[in-house]
């Protein structure tokens, strides 16, 4: 049987100023850089409950979402969309912040559990786990005096943001092409050509 075609990709954040600049939104860092590269802006869409755009990526119809809900209801966004234009789980490719993958890496994979991140349980409880992830590795606080909230909702820090961030951003966006087919290998090897690990940080502050 042939794999279905991705035809709906979001990105996961919180919304508002405030979380605009944190770890937990890089989900929704790739999904806009992915609506910059094809020139298309994307626009709110009450009936999402989001921000929305439709691009042609690779010679197929492909849209784009960020919910505006809180993180702990992006499954209401997802589901919303997902229903009215009959996307199944698996042509929906969900990007997320990842705690356990090293900071500057990304895995690319199908369905899984939510691993304690909120966006996707409420997602699993609105459409199931069968959807792709792009798993956007933000790494764990190397202070053992943090704990796991703060680090997800602290800014990303200006080294990071001048550095393997947009790198790390811009690699999968190039490389979108071979998600939407679940190229995963090719996918794989070409990030890490591209955007290849930072070094370790510096003991920089917040």
């Amino acid at each position: 049987m042939a794999i279905a075609k991705i035809r709906l990709v979001v990105g996961l954040g919180n919304p508002g100023s405030e979380y605009e600049g944190t770890r937990h939104n890089a989900g929704a860092f790739f999904v806009h850089e992915l609506a910059r590269q094809a020139g298309q802006p994307l626009s709110a869409e009450s009936k999402f409950f989001g921000y929305t755009a439709r691009v042609t990526f690779a010679g197929s119809d492909l849209r784009l979402l960020v919910p505006s809900t809180f993180m702990n209801r992006s499954g209401k966004s997802v589901a919303a969309m997902a229903n009215f234009y009959r996307i199944t789980p698996e042509e929906i490719l969900i990007a997320h912040d990842e705690l356990d993958i090293p900071p500057g890496q990304a895995r690319f994979k199908q369905g899984g559990g939510h691993g304690g991140h909120n966006g996707l349980r409420d997602i699993d409880r609105h459409i199931g786990q069968d959807y792709w992830r792009i798993r956007i590795g933000i790494g764990r606080p190397d202070n053992p005096a943090m704990d796991v909230k703060s680090w997800v909702l602290a800014d990303f820090t200006k080294t990071e943001t001048s550095g393997w961030l947009p790198d790390l951003l811009g690699a999968i966006s190039d490389e979108a092409p071979r998600l939407t087919t679940h190229d995963d290998s090719g996918f794989m090897s070409r990030v890490a050509f591209l955007a290849p690990p930072p070094k370790p940080p510096q003991n920089e502050t917040q």
